[in-house]
């Protein structure tokens, strides 16, 4: 076994992976560039190596720079994580070159099924049912154009070398296949190194589901059931769970036995993943393989208890596997939440800053890779990350900062675990997706498994603009809101002195607004709790240990649980709670009464200009002033964490002013141009 692996990556993978080789007592040796000089991985790492400024492609990717750093630490073997080299086959060969073990399957594996076109390819002379589309080299956007009205729109412009949603672009109509080609070809660049580009069909209405597979270099081959990847946004998974919903036992024996089928057949070793598409019937086509360790490889480890990493570790060795597909069974449920640096109220667009404050919810503490997910529990919670509270989210890579997991017996279970965990997840200082994640989990259509790869842009096709929550939940919160607000009044009253019995100073009767509505009600206290009476006769019983000053309050109401993260507002509070986010204002009836006669303040007006929507970098700009702009119309294209973003005019005008040109780095809501 080896003594010494470096991790050629950075952020939570990088962590994750450095988890695993502890366990197994083996040192680590980590990587960054001068963006990541105080990152999570730099620090929990034995070792450390400087490789570059911090663009990817001047650190990260370059292979001379982490050839060195495997020089330089004697390192005797490499874990790639996922993105960067992962799946870079000229990486793979300098490492045998160099007589240093690649923890990933063999060169051949990488050069024919880690190329999108060559894999499918192989798959349709393996009689592998693939989607429609064209398998050669596109030369450029007018090539791109001809042949995506040869297959017929809707096409997916996709990279060759691509992975995790970047250069990958869905296209109606000629103009969207031109632009979507550019821009693809240009992620894929930055991301990857390689610009090439190929184009197939994309099929409507359909579901993810991929299928885990674990191979040694003797000859075996297990899949550990498959992974639902249906919830996306830019073709990136959001939400992600193990088993899937819709699968039935038979299903999932096809698609398993041929995944392990088509990896056998290029000699593969090591953990890697068969993506497909299935339609409602329960068709599959084969659409990648991705040939490293996915994203959301935790829920497959949370309902088998392997651990993959050590898996790939140990076949990297030369290890046989230590499983047979007998040995496999899935047991409970799985969820997994990423937890995106990109404010979902503005598009989601990438977010940057200082995290100034980041809690996750506890994990659990009987939970690590590779344990049987029902020894630890009724529910497991895990969450891998790379980031700690205090530290900066970069521009220059991927926004994802966590992946939230929670795993319980059932579905159901697995779900309410995952709201109250959500709920319990404190993030400040940056925009960021937890209420977006929170009203997922909410959904009719996720709660009843009853979706696909189109949900966000069915559901949220204007975006993400927040939560109504039902009456019940309103009333719920506004009880709590009240009770809380009350004892911090009691405290003030007290730590004020202005009255021995404090108590009395504080009244019983309280008007709650939110979210449009307003509630009259009274409380009675006692040593337990407070009950909550409405104009409505019904009632609440509150009950928490919440105190004046806590941003997180765990509260009981009527035997149910309720978690709010919560902040202090001019009577009343800021209150985040399952995916909605409301200004609670708690008051006496006479202060009610007064802040209705008060004139509602207007935000200014910012309809004729075009404000940088996230931190980032102008890529192009595409007018000129005095240029009569149509809707719809692109304007320029902003580039952030290793995304463009097409900006685009909301109606007819004319350009006045333009502020910025290619190569400036703006703030959130710069004036980029300005219109009459």
């Amino acid at each position: 076994m080896f003594d010494k692996i470096l991790i050629a990556n950075r952020g939570e993978i990088a962590c994750r992976v450095i988890k695993t080789a502890r366990k197994m007592g083996i040192k680590t040796v980590a990587i960054y560039s001068d963006a990541d000089k105080q990152a999570l991985h730099v620090e929990m790492a034995d070792e450390a190596v400087h490789i570059g400024p911090p663009p990817a492609n001047q650190s990260y990717i370059v292979i001379d720079k982490v050839m060195d750093a495997i020089k330089a630490t004697g390192a005797q073997a490499v874990h790639p994580g996922y993105g960067f080299l992962s799946e870079n086959s000229k990486f793979a060969e300098a490492l045998a070159d160099a007589g240093v073990a690649f923890v990933g399957p063999p060169v051949g594996a990488i050069e024919s099924m880690g190329d999108k076109i060559t894999s499918k390819k192989i798959a349709q002379e393996a009689g592998v049912s693939t989607v429609p589309g064209y398998m050669g080299l596109i030369e450029d956007a007018d090539e791109a154009v001809k042949i995506s009205n040869q297959i017929g729109y809707p096409v997916m412009i996709k990279a060759s070398a691509g992975g995790g949603g970047k250069g990958m672009r869905i296209a109606w109509n000629d103009e969207e296949a031109r632009e979507g080609f550019q821009s693809s070809k240009n992620e894929a660049a930055n991301s990857f190194g390689d610009d090439r580009i190929f184009i197939e069909k994309f099929v409507t209405q359909p579901r993810h589901i991929e299928i885990q597979v674990l191979c040694d270099s003797h000859g075996n081959g297990v899949y550990l059931g498959e992974r639902e990847c249906s919830i996306q946004r830019r073709n990136q998974k959001v939400v992600e769970e193990a088993p899937s919903p819709f699968l039935d036992e038979e299903t999932r024996r096809a698609m398993g036995e041929q995944a392990v089928a088509l990896a056998k057949a290029v000699g593969y070793a090591s953990a890697g993943t068969v993506e497909f598409i299935v339609d409602g019937e329960k068709n599959f086509y084969f659409l990648e393989m991705n040939t490293r360790l996915q994203v959301e490889h935790p829920v497959t480890e949370l309902i088998t208890g392997v651990d993959l990493v050590e898996q790939m570790i140990r076949v990297a060795a030369g290890k046989e596997l230590g499983i047979t597909q007998d040995d496999v069974k899935l047991q409970g449920w799985a969820i997994e939440n990423r937890l995106y640096a990109e404010d979902p109220y503005r598009n989601f667009l990438p977010s940057i800053g200082r995290l100034t404050r980041y809690r996750p919810p506890a994990e659990t503490a009987a939970y690590t890779p590779g344990v049987q997910p029902g020894d630890a529990g009724d529910v497991v919670i895990r969450n891998d990350t790379g980031v700690y509270e205090g530290g900066e989210i970069s521009m220059f890579y991927d926004p994802m900062i966590a992946k939230l997991c929670t795993w319980a017996p059932t579905r159901d279970a697995a779900i309410e675990a995952m709201r109250v965990a959500l709920d319990s997840f404190e993030v400040e200082g940056i925009g960021h997706n937890l209420p977006f994640l929170a009203a997922v989990m909410d959904h009719p259509k996720f709660v009843s498994g009853d979706m696909t790869t189109a949900f966000i842009a069915e559901e949220y096709p204007d975006g993400f603009e927040g939560v109504e929550l039902p009456e019940a939940d309103l009333k719920r919160i506004a009880a709590s809101c009240a009770a809380m607000h009350r004892v911090a009044e009691i405290r003030r009253t007290k730590v004020s002195g202005r009255m021995d019995n404090h108590e009395r100073k504080v009244g019983d009767d309280w008007v709650v607004s939110l979210q449009g509505q307003t509630y009259p009600m009274s409380i009675r206290a006692d040593h337990e709790g407070s009950t909550v009476s409405f104009d409505d006769g019904s009632t609440i019983r509150v009950a928490s240990d919440w105190t004046p000053g806590d941003q997180l309050a765990t509260l009981d109401t009527n035997g149910d649980k309720l978690v709010m993260k919560v902040g202090k507002i001019t009577q009343g509070f800021r209150v985040r709670s399952r995916g909605a986010d409301l200004k609670v204002h708690v008051r006496t009836p006479r202060q009610a009464e007064l802040a209705a006669l008060m004139p509602e303040k207007l935000p200014p007006d910012t309809s004729k200009m075009l404000l940088c929507p996230m931190p980032g970098l102008i890529v192009s700009v595409n007018v000129e002033v005095g240029a009569e702009v149509q809707e719809g119309q692109a304007l320029c294209t902003v580039e952030a964490m290793k995304m463009e973003n097409i900006l685009r005019a909301e109606k007819k005008g004319v350009v006045t002013k333009i502020n910025a040109s290619a190569g400036d780095s703006l703030a959130v809501d710069d004036v980029i141009m300005e219109f009459e």
